[in-house]
């Protein structure tokens, strides 16, 4: 074979992406504008469809107010938090087997993380790493305020267990009685209203994945009570850095309210953003509260737009490169993600294979050779109690270890040509060899 050289996850940027990006420079508005608040609508009507092509201009009230973009998802993850009020003494459940923004939103509160190990080799069905159930279940008690699912890889995680768990422990829970403040007010009034421990569903890869819940086919976003998205540049879709949160219709709760709270949350508590006071006369405002400043620009927003625009394509041709993948690895018997099942639709974001009785050293072999053959790969992801900001230990998590230590991510992105994913399965083969 000639040697290629094949990149782990460059991102995917188009003419059209290059295009609207001009155009927002020429407009005059590069900061949080027109074009984020056209994205937000857009990306609330996916997340409610499936469907890119809605006309959301034709219906501006109903898909306004119901997902804020912002400069990252560990920014949106942590205003989901924010919101619904976690606060020091609360405790937040988190996988053992994630990425750092999972834990680190709930710290940012001054939350108490409480990991959970994932099951056995995974999810019986897609192999993906989620939490064990039972375990989950016996971690909640009367300071646990939320769990944070993640559907890694862009797996859907199985929402009916833990919606099934969060009600059937709802008698541990007593909600925040805090009306000090009008953010303390909301986050009580919402607490009361969910009258259990919140589903904060960390969605960084799965925009655009579906799973059957409650009988019903929903997308990502439409699913746990709280959502977080990812847009940077190594996700399927991307605005450079960038992230969204999302929520569901909360009972007695106005989400205009709650989207008045994101802003004033991600623009350092100020009751005016930059486009609200170039109305005439309308220069003045408030600061209601010492907040943060993780907004989105224009300038990235137009990059998304015109993702969206190309979105079905760019999660279609990740579908046929996984095809090709799954075929290589049940020959050579290689445990690997199953991204499509019966219920479940992934977003085909990560493809992760397990070789079967290898140690870690053997697994860092393998990396170093197929780099050296021109193939970048990854490992998704280091367990985080084995990090050092986590105790950097993980023996009360073996599932999550033994998931690890003979893991590999293979390259998967639509820059990748037919001959690419050949030469990525033939050194695959090679390399095992």
């Amino acid at each position: 074979m000639e040697k290629r050289m094949i990149s782990f996850s460059p991102p995917d940027i188009s003419d059209l992406e290059i295009q609207e990006v001009a155009e927002a420079l020429r407009s005059g508005w590069i900061t949080t504008g027109p074009r984020v608040k056209l994205l937000e609508r857009r990306l609330a009507a996916y997340i409610e469809t499936g469907e890119t092509t809605v006309d959301t201009e034709a219906n501006k009230d109903y898909y306004s107010n119901r997902m804020v973009c912002l400069n990252s998802a560990t920014a949106a993850e942590e205003l989901n938090l924010r919101i619904l009020g976690i606060k020091p003494g609360d405790e937040v459940i988190v996988p053992a087997y994630t990425y750092t923004a999972t834990a680190s939103a709930a710290v940012h509160c001054g939350a108490t993380v409480k990991f959970v190990d994932i099951q056995k080799d995974g999810d019986k069905t897609t192999h993906a790493p989620e939490m064990d159930y039972d375990k989950l279940e016996a971690a909640i008690n009367e300071k646990t305020k939320a769990i944070i699912p993640v559907d890694l890889g862009g797996i859907v995680c199985d929402y009916d267990k833990i919606f099934e768990i969060v009600e059937r422990n709802k008698n541990l829970f007593t909600p925040l009685d805090d009306h000090s403040n009008p953010l303390a007010d909301l986050s009580s009034r919402i607490q009361k209203a969910m009258g259990r421990v919140a589903v904060v569903a960390d969605c960084a890869h799965s925009l655009g994945a579906s799973r059957v819940v409650g009988g019903q086919k929903l997308y990502c976003g439409a699913i746990a009570d709280f959502s977080s998205f990812s847009f940077h540049a190594v996700k399927n879709f991307t605005t450079a850095e960038g992230g969204a949160a999302t929520w569901r219709a909360i009972p007695g709760i106005d989400n205009a309210e709650i989207y008045k709270f994101y802003q004033l949350l991600s623009l350092h508590g100020q009751n005016k953003d930059a486009l609200a006071k170039t109305q005439i006369g309308a220069w003045e405002y408030d600061i209601i509260g010492a907040w943060y400043k993780c907004n989105m620009t224009d300038i990235m927003a137009a990059i998304g737009l015109r993702q969206l625009d190309r979105y079905q394509g760019l999660l279609e041709r990740r579908t046929e490169i996984i095809m090709r993948y799954d075929a290589v690895c049940d020959e050579l018997g290689i445990s690997h993600l199953v991204h499509h099942t019966d219920t479940v639709d992934s977003s085909n974001h990560l493809y992760l294979i397990r070789i079967p009785g290898i140690t870690e050293a053997q697994r860092n072999e393998l990396i170093v050779k197929l780099a050296e053959a021109g193939v970048t790969t990854n490992v998704h992801y280091k367990p985080l109690p084995m990090m050092t900001a986590y105790g950097k230990d993980c023996s009360d998590y073996p599932n999550a270890y033994d998931y690890y230590h003979n893991l590999i991510t293979l390259p998967l992105h639509t820059l990748l040509s037919d001959e690419d994913v050949k030469y990525v399965c033939e050194v695959l083969k090679e390399v095992l060899s």
